[in-house]
């Protein structure tokens, strides 16, 4: 056997290629501040500006421990050695390089261990790598701003900065590279920087939560606040299912994950509205929030357990564990994502998640049909006199009241007479004599046929989702909601007028086949927008 070749990478494209490890502006800023917590800072403050040329300067300042010489080559070096604590959030000594030039072509360490000792500088500049063809860290002297950016954030402390330069890959291409649009554009970024970051580091920012230790983050000038996905403040959330699990890694079994799941309020039963308005209740920030060593790295949906439904909106599930499990949860590179192993996804899926989104479902529910309740009120006025203008006329079978606190009734109809059970109502509204609405029918039904004042009637529910679905959209068009109310009315006159007893129970069956038909068909249907989302 030959002897093995050495085969160094080529620098320039090798450089280049790790800018494409999908990081977005947002997982890459996390990136930076998670070596700023593993480095204990007590203080991140990030300052994002575009000069007058159009050129983006961010910078990221802490006071952590900072770094001699040797600590800040290891940090700059692609793969460095890992950290002493298991428990970092560094985690493959990638982040800080490929974080960085994901976005730009020039990125400076600027650290010093102590306040005694000089300000160290080290460079990864893009263009330089290319041009020298090899791995060449630059070791430029810090300028004076640098040093004084160094001491306004870390006074007589250890502490680093992390300065990203020659950024082209955080702004498109504008006309004026410093104009209007492109300050907008970037203010847009910040602004949804602030809001990722209130929420990853949530734990370590809440000087209420002793779960992780306190942080401050300054986001150009603005200390921010943090955001609780779960609303543990808010006294109507409930908690509707928790476990916490021991999971065996290797030959110990010390090592756990915690879940929690969580149903919010409904917007308007908040008790602030502000608060309603942060708890931000959308479809998209539904699901499960993982954290890893109390720092989130995947939020929102149910990773491809379920599709995202407006019904599962106030359900919101904490997932947290530590860094023991992150082989067991193949943390990736960005910290911004896991994959469960079929064990957990399964016990998530069939045994934890079912009994939360029943109750999520219900409470979403609950305010839905009262709202529906309310809407559809009056809005089945033309179908009513329409239909009742020729009811007569169309009568197929007539009814006689025999008990009516049974609800029993006797029909004389061309197949002779029946007994049966039939709903005997009194109108919610003066002009409710043919169509009327129903928060809900026994057995879920969609619809029954009844008599109201003796009129041939029908009951629909609005508790179903094909009311949800399809009336609910269209109650503002009398033309459409007219015709949907005809055929229930149609179908309910004709079942009264060919009825007999060897098909009653029949006609009952098929009503329910037909309801849970349509449940069915109206799943993947959107929901109707009535100002909850």
């Amino acid at each position: 056997m030959r002897p093995p070749v050495v085969l160094q990478p080529d620098p320039a494209r090798t450089i280049e290629g790790l800018r494409d490890t999908g990081y977005d502006f947002n997982t890459a800023m996390a990136d930076i501040i998670d070596n700023s917590i593993a480095a204990e800072a007590c203080l991140v403050n990030i300052f994002i500006e575009l000069d007058f040329e159009g050129n983006v300067i961010v910078q990221v300042a802490d006071n952590g421990y900072g770094m001699d010489e040797a600590d800040l080559l290891n940090a700059m070096q692609y793969g460095s050695k890992k950290r002493p604590d298991p428990h970092s959030l560094g985690k493959f000594g990638l982040g800080l390089k490929t974080a960085s030039t994901a976005f730009c072509r020039c990125l400076s360490v600027i650290s010093r261990p102590d306040a005694a000792s000089p300000v160290l500088k080290a460079q990864w500049d893009l263009d330089h790598v290319a041009t020298a063809g090899i791995w060449e860290l630059l070791l430029p002297d810090p300028t004076e701003d640098e040093i004084r950016i160094l001491n306004e954030n870390a006074p007589n402390h250890s502490g680093t900065i992390v300065l990203w330069e020659k950024i082209d890959r955080l702004l498109k291409v504008y006309q004026d590279p410093a104009g209007v649009h492109a300050r907008n554009a970037l203010n847009k970024s910040i602004n949804e920087l602030k809001e990722h970051v209130a929420m990853v580091y949530q734990r370590f920012i809440d000087k209420n939560d002793h779960r992780a230790s306190s942080l401050d983050i300054i986001i150009n000038g603005e200390v921010l606040k943090p955001w609780d996905p779960f609303c543990k403040d808010e006294p109507n959330t409930e908690i509707v299912a928790q476990q916490k699990m021991a999971v065996e890694v290797g030959e110990a079994n010390d090592a756990f994950f915690e879940v929690t799941a969580y149903v919010l309020p409904r917007r308007e039963d908040f008790i602030d509205k502000d608060i309603a308005k942060n708890a931000r209740i959308t479809t998209d920030r539904q699901g499960i929030y993982i954290y890893r060593e109390n720092r989130l790295i995947h939020y929102g949906g149910w990773l491809g357990m379920y599709v995202k439904d407006t019904h599962d909106s106030l359900l919101r599930v904490e997932f947290s564990f530590d860094s023991k499990l992150d082989d067991a949860f193949h943390v990736d590179i960005k910290k911004s994502r896991i994959i469960l192993d079929n064990e957990l996804y399964n016990w998530l899926k069939d045994q934890f998640l079912p009994a939360p989104r029943r109750a999520g479902d219900q409470r979403y529910r609950k305010g839905t049909n009262k709202q529906i309740s309310m809407i559809s009120k009056g809005a089945h006025s033309s179908s009513n006199s329409s239909i009742a203008a020729r009811e007569n006329d169309l009568h197929m079978a007539n009814v006689e009241v025999t008990d009516q606190a049974n609800n029993e009734v006797e029909i004389t109809n061309k197949k002779g007479k029946v007994r049966i059970k039939l709903a005997i109502k009194e109108p919610a509204r003066e002009d409710e004599v043919i169509i009327q609405p129903a928060d809900s029918i026994d057995d879920g039904l969609l619809w029954e046929p009844c008599l109201i004042n003796m009129h041939h009637g029908v009951r629909i529910n609005t508790g179903h989702p094909y009311y949800h679905k399809v009336y609910v959209p269209n109650l503002a068009s009398g033309v459409i909601v007219q015709g949907m109310d005809s055929l229930l009315w149609a179908i309910c006159e004709a079942e009264l007028g060919t009825i007999n007893e060897a098909t009653k129970k029949h006609f009952q069956e098929l009503r329910f086949e037909v309801s849970k038909l349509l449940r069915t068909l109206v799943e993947d249907l959107p929901d109707p927008e009535m100002g909850n989302e």
